[in-house]
């Protein structure tokens, strides 16, 4: 007996099955791009998303195929597929780097129970309104990415509410705001009933069940949002439980047992099981750093051996109370896409300061490390100053093996680090909702699934590096007037 997990991502699809014991039995992966038919737009048509899954299935042990149970959905959050009463398409997928709606937030004046992006379904739906009509009247169900896909995989027409909450049109429990609707112009009917995460759905049509290899019939889980199932699939299972995902952006995720207090800059958000969890989404981190590392003409190895040589030749020199290295007195801010935590500022934008005839490659890339590790201390700091204090962080992601940048991270965030045995973890925690929902797993049994965790690093009290870390924020307050923001006071 096994389970299947979907994870329907921004640039690839994955589908993972796991055992009944919680254990990966085997993965597959398919990649695509984003279409940006205009400067700002980010859409993808939702075909590729069910030949992506077609391609997936046929990358899985049929043997494996044969023993899925139930399959749970994991998807990316935030945009919206706009359908006809049939669940075909009306048009191309709108998804959450698209920033066409960024003129229309003043809908969402401040104080939101949570920040509002210009690519969530709030947003994009009033441009629809606004600007295609036709596309408008066409329009039966506005369904998030992973509810369209269990609708195609023969699934009920509902949503749960992990993903509503992040639409900017229901409240923080995920209940649909029929006046802010109304207000909008937006159709109440577009959006689908709430259920749970973890609920049986539907089950699998004998169309999609022939396409891809599985048998009909089989139990559909209504699906969570990406970050919540990456945070059930990576172990994080009670109150103050934590998780930090680097990748092409960072998020810091911490469990809560009840809803969090609003916080300026954080999201709060409900979890795929009945919890809560507040997270810092910091959008420059591998994405900054492999621009650096292209800008610098590096290949990644020559990257960490010149960006950490040059850290042991300052550490040296101050221990011996001689002049400091260089590379200290660089600051990198790598804001090269805008910020969400804590700044809430989508014009920010990055650079090195206190570079000097002296800098080497090598002082610039250590500095763009530091930079995105206390770009990340800037999300964590607001967390902490939330009311969830944080020791320790699991730790995921593909961009935070190396044990050099792990311990940076350790130092700079002030916390222990304990990689987590799961590089699957968005598919691995949809697979977890399907057996929740076939009945072979209870809520209860959630902690004993958790995946092991190694410590790979803790802080070292480095005073240096703190002292980097205060000069990183004071130069952020002093040029984010440039960017069009306004002067920082605090995270607040």
């Amino acid at each position: 007996m096994s389970f299947l997990g979907i994870d329907l991502g921004t640039g690839s699809l994955k589908a993972a099955i796991v055992d009944e014991l919680g254990r990966e039995q085997a993965v597959s992966s398919v990649a695509y791009a984003l279409d940006t038919p205009h400067a700002g737009w980010a859409e993808l048509d939702v075909r590729t998303w069910w030949r992506a899954l077609v391609d997936a299935m046929a990358g899985l042990p049929r043997d494996l195929r044969d023993g899925v149970r139930a399959i749970g959905l994991s998807g990316q959050m935030h945009g919206v597929v706009l359908t006809d009463a049939a669940g075909e398409a009306v048009r191309p997928a709108m998804l959450w780097p698209d920033s066409r709606a960024l003129d229309l937030l003043d809908a969402w004046p401040e104080p939101q129970p949570n920040s509002v992006a210009p690519g969530m379904a709030g947003p994009l739906l009033r441009w629809i309104v606004r600007h295609e009509q036709q596309t408008a009247r066409r329009t039966r169900w506005a369904l998030q990415p992973k509810d369209w896909l269990r609708v195609t995989l023969g699934g009920a027409w509902v949503t749960d509410p992990s993903d509503a909450c992040a639409t900017a049109l229901a409240n923080p429990a995920g209940v649909w705001d029929t006046a802010l609707l109304e207000r909008l112009d937006i159709p109440r009917a577009w959006f689908a009933p709430l259920a749970s995460s973890y609920a049986a759905s539907g089950a699998l049509s004998q169309q999609a069940a022939q396409a891809l290899g599985l048998r009909a019939g089989i139990v559909l889980a209504t699906g969570a949002g990406d970050t919540p199932c990456a945070a059930l699939g990576g172990g994080l299972s009670r109150d103050g439980d934590a998780l930090l995902t680097t990748g092409t952006g960072g998020q810091i995720v911490v469990l809560a047992d009840h809803e969090p207090a609003a916080f300026k800059g954080l999201h709060r958000y409900r979890a795929a099981t009945d919890h809560w969890y507040r997270m810092a989404a910091m959008q420059n981190v591998g994405i900054a750093l492999e621009r650096v590392r292209a800008w610098l003409s590096y290949e990644w190895a020559d990257a960490y051996r010149e960006a950490f040589s040059e850290s042991a030749n300052d550490s040296a020199s101050q221990a011996a109370d001689t002049k400091p290295d260089a590379s200290s007195c660089v600051t990198f801010l790598p804001y090269l896409s805008g910020e969400r935590t804590p700044w809430l500022n989508p014009q920010a934008r990055g650079g090195w300061l206190g570079l000097s005839l002296e800098h080497t490659r090598g002082a610039m890339m250590r500095a763009a490390f530091e930079g995105v590790a206390f770009s990340l201390r800037a999300g964590l700091d607001a967390i902490r100053a939330s009311g969830a204090p944080v020791a320790a962080l699991k730790l995921a992601g593909g961009g935070s093996v190396d044990a050099r940048w792990r311990q940076l991270l350790a130092d700079a965030l002030d916390v222990e680090l304990h990689a987590v045995e799961c590089p699957n973890a968005a598919p691995r925690g949809a697979a977890i909702l399907g057996a929740l929902a076939y009945g072979h797993w209870q809520p209860r049994d959630l902690a004993a699934l958790a995946p092991h965790a190694t410590r790979v690093a803790g802080p070292r009290g480095d005073a240096a590096l703190a002292e980097r870390y205060a000069r990183f924020l004071d130069l952020y307050g002093r040029v984010e007037p440039w960017f069009g923001g306004t002067p920082r006071a605090d995270l607040r």
